[in-house]
């Protein structure tokens, strides 16, 4: 008996598989940043999109993700500001730069962008750093092992009320 398999259930599964064998074969890899799309997205040689695993900066337009901030007192024009600010900041820190990435528990995210943690020739953590600068904000909709240390690095920009918590009192007010 011969055994056809359809090709979009091989396709369901190669996320799968990859997944698995990039947190098993490559518990790190490097790469020279291409291209900078956004705050949290960037393009690696040989490697691709890559997704700043844990952290998520405002968008250039106007998007579903608005709502959060808005509920946080963050004023619509500042996520705009915030959304250029977040793309230059990681434009002057990684572009045409060999960062190193590392990886979690999920590989990838529904857009298939690889999820990552991305180190700087120095050590420091491009993800962190973004949080510090309060030019982004904890995604908190899933776990990841550094969680908890992002939720301290944004807590301590909004006290600071740097980039995104700058404007939240006049906002609200």
């Amino acid at each position: 008996m011969k055994y056809s398999v359809p090709l979009a259930a091989i396709l369901l599964l190669v996320p799968l598989f990859f997944a698995q064998t990039i947190q098993a074969v490559l518990p790190s890899c490097s790469g020279k940043v291409l291209r900078v799309y956004d705050g949290d997205t960037i393009k690696v040689e040989k490697i691709g999109k890559v997704r700043l695993l844990g952290i998520d900066t405002p968008e250039r337009e106007s998007s579903d993700r608005d709502r959060y901030y808005l509920r946080r007192g963050v004023c619509f024009e500042t996520l705009r500001r915030m959304a250029a600010e977040s793309r230059e900041f990681v434009t002057r820190n990684a572009s045409g730069v060999v960062v190193t990435l590392t990886f979690d528990s999920d590989a990838y995210d529904r857009h298939g962008r690889l999820l990552a943690y991305v180190y700087l020739p120095d050590g420091r953590l491009l993800n962190r750093m973004l949080l510090e600068a309060g030019l982004a904000s904890v995604y908190r909709r899933f776990d990841f092992n550094l969680k908890t240390d992002f939720i301290q690095a944004e807590k301590m920009a909004r006290s600071r009320s740097l980039g995104l918590w700058a404007d939240v009192k006049k906002c609200r007010d």
